[in-house]
């Protein structure tokens, strides 16, 4: 399942929460420039298989793999999967995540914590284990996703916003500590998109996002995968440490 430059063959990509929404387009776009897939999911297998599927019946290569990212026991053998199944880890792509909004007054010590967990100590825990391969190769790709909420700061999202920031301090933290290894570290921030956890948001609260946006429209998940697929190949040798903003103007920097 190579593009037309092959711009990712001989690589491979683990995508974390790869088994639908904005995941599964990333999984696909990495697959497409060439590079085998290890597909992670956490309880949705049957979701993460089709993934696997649809890049498998075009000629690429993947693997399913399935974790709790809240460990670090699980992430390492997502690791060790990948390697063992598909012959290295060149590319991370951190994208699993969780919400759970509601107003701080209102917000339960556990919704705190679940969401940091899964948001960005899984993304610790996956870059750590990642990295020691990385390392041994003198080379890699890792993209963290991060939000436009990390900026924009929502109202009933203190523990996702807290979250996706502090996913931009530890991409920068990291990309200076291994930046002379041939390593960049990067992260994507979209806006709204139109896919994932915008699906189950009322008709009147997606207007609302729609009409503050610059351009007029919600964001699709090919649109953030193609930046990904780009910071993930050599044509982004020389970025390390930024935060790309997909998010059709929502917020300008």
């Amino acid at each position: 399942m190579s593009g037309p430059r092959g711009t990712l063959d001989g690589k491979v990509a683990v995508v974390t929460g790869a088994s639908g929404g904005l995941g599964r387009a990333i999984a696909l776009a990495l697959a497409k420039d060439g590079a085998a897939v290890a597909v992670h999911y956490g309880t949705n297998r049957d979701a993460a298989e089709q993934v696997v599927s649809d890049i498998t019946t075009r000629g690429g290569r993947a693997i399913s793999v399935q974790g709790d990212l809240t460990a670090s026991e699980p992430a390492q053998r997502i690791m060790a999967a990948a390697k063992d199944a598909l012959g290295g880890v060149h590319i991370l792509v951190n994208n699993a995540g969780i919400t759970k909004d509601t107003l701080l007054l209102r917000m339960r010590d556990e919704d705190w914590e679940a969401v940091l967990a899964a948001n960005l100590s899984a993304t610790f825990y996956c870059t750590k284990a990642a990295l020691r391969e990385m390392l041994r190769q003198r080379g890699g790709r890792i993209v963290n996703m991060t939000s436009v909420a990390a900026q924009l700061g929502p109202a009933g999202q203190a523990n996702y916003a807290a979250s996706k920031a502090g996913i931009i301090g530890f991409t920068k933290a990291v990309a200076r500590e291994v930046g002379s290894r041939g390593i960049t570290v990067n992260a994507v921030a979209p806006g709204f998109i139109a896919v994932g956890m915008t699906d189950r948001l009322p008709p009147e609260v997606v207007n609302t996002y729609v009409e503050q946006v610059p351009l007029g429209r919600a964001g699709k998940p090919e649109e953030v995968a193609a930046v990904v697929a780009f910071l993930a190949s050599d044509d982004a040798a020389y970025i390390t440490g930024q935060v790309i903003h997909v998010n059709g103007g929502l917020v300008m920097h």
